[in-house]
């Protein structure tokens, strides 16, 4: 699959229906339910800074799950295939990922995810080590 930010088999339509439809709104709660059972502190994966649920977007490091099935939009993405981030982390991985040719070249949308992800995170771990100001 292409690691372009819509997946092939939805038309188009997933920004403007997948990620505006009942079936994600309650898969996105679901993940946060259920990464609240686990105790452990809710992060952004790319800067690592606590965040809230409220604060927080999934990114989809794959889209098998995301479907249509009878022109409803079923949710069945894995738990593991969603990764929370802060809107600008999340902005700056699909940056990442949609732009840059030696990540997506010959990649899956998983494993560029995850190429993005790491060398965003050295990238801000770089930058918080910064003096500001």
């Amino acid at each position: 699959m292409s690691n372009s930010r819509r997946p092939a088999n939805t038309d188009r339509s997933y920004r403007t229906g997948y990620l505006k439809s009942p079936a994600w709104f309650a898969r996105r709660d679901r993940w946060f339910r259920t990464h609240a059972r686990t105790g452990i502190p809710l992060t952004c994966q790319a800067c690592g800074h606590p965040a809230t649920s409220a604060e927080l977007e999934l990114h989809h490091t794959d889209y098998h799950g995301v479907d249509k099935d009878g022109g409803q939009w079923r949710a069945r993405e894995p738990h593991g295939d969603l990764v929370p981030l802060h809107p600008g982390c999340h902005e700056l991985l699909h940056r990442l990922i949609d732009r840059d040719t030696v990540l997506s070249r010959g990649r899956d949308r998983r494993t560029a995810s995850a190429l993005a992800l790491d060398r965003l995170r050295a990238k801000l771990a770089e930058l918080d080590g910064v003096p500001h100001g």
